[in-house]
């Protein structure tokens, strides 16, 4: 199967989901968790999809509310760092305060409790868009990370692999006045730090000077042809398509529930708030992650 890459870019203002008054009260995890229980029932092996809501009880930030819309400024766009010596500037420097948070978090209950749906082999794939790697931290084996990982670094121009904390230990030996800042960490490495980021020293690669660029897949850019093929090839293998913790509100994801749809595969959703495939899912869940997984898993 070959599939054309998509680029990774935010829900445009022509495609945004309608406002409403207020956002809706979450359903009671026991009752989501029993709806849970008895669409895996019917549908036991699936494909999950994961994003960042289930990383925010780690510690870790989310980008959107409720209604899919931005809680903060969006994040770096791919050519825009690639172009612009003070985009890497300020990426890197902010990057200081915000790489930690994700080095530093932990797997929650949620993460555990996706581990164990594997373990019982309900999960045939785990396509997560987050870059923290808490899901292999938790006991995921069957892990795609569909963006990279946070923790690797990687040359533009040579292609050199080097370790996040070893990027960041250089950044920060070169910029010792930048340490003493304390922002809120944003997701994905970032921080809500503004300041003058024209002195910051940003590391270059070793071998070739190159640009260094963490191992991920940012707004803009490409997701890998590959990871694309491995996905939708496990998900056409599938019974159903569960989606945890993701709005969807960038096609990376949604694409994985177009698919699901045009299939005749059966679709389910648990996060907070609305998602863009509200309109093509059999089962909308809009509950407490861990909550409803510990129901589920009880159930099951």
């Amino acid at each position: 199967m070959t599939r054309t890459p998509h680029r990774i870019r935010p829900f445009s203002a022509s495609q945004r989901l309608p406002a409403t008054a207020a956002p809706s009260e979450p359903m009671p995890p026991e009752r989501a968790g029993a709806r849970l229980a008895e669409f895996i029932h019917r549908h036991p092996r699936l494909l999950i999809l994961t994003g960042a809501g289930v990383s925010t009880d780690s510690g870790i930030p989310d980008y959107r509310d409720v209604d899919g819309g931005w809680k903060r400024r969006p994040p770096v766009q791919h050519q825009e760092f690639m172009e612009r010596a003070a985009t890497r500037q300020r990426y890197w420097g902010r990057s200081l305060i915000g790489w930690p948070v994700i080095r530093d978090a932990r797997p929650n209950a949620s993460h555990a409790g996706i581990a164990e749906l594997e373990w019982r082999t309900h999960c045939h794939l785990l396509v997560t868009q987050n870059v923290d790697g808490l899901h292999q931290k938790a006991g995921s084996r069957a892990v795609l990370d569909l963006h990279g990982r946070a923790d690797r670094v990687r040359c533009m121009g040579c292609g050199l692999r080097l370790a996040r904390d070893d990027v960041h230990a250089r950044c920060a030996d070169l910029n010792p006045a930048f340490l003493g800042h304390t922002a809120h960490s944003a997701p994905d490495g970032d921080a809500d730090l503004d300041v003058d980021f024209s002195g910051f020293r940003v590391a270059d690669c070793p071998t070739c000077g190159g640009i260094l660029k963490p191992d991920v897949v940012f707004f803009g850019d490409f997701v890998p042809r590959e990871r694309v093929t491995r996905a939708l090839e496990a998900l056409r293998a599938c019974d159903g398509l569960l989606v945890i913790g993701s709005s969807l509100m960038v096609y990376s994801g949604f694409r994985f529930c177009r698919h699901a749809r045009d299939w005749g595969l059966p679709m389910a959703t648990l996060n907070r708030g609305r998602t863009r495939a509200d309109e093509l899912v059999d089962l909308k869940l809009d509950a407490d992650i861990a909550g409803t997984l510990a129901v589920t898993l009880a159930s099951l």
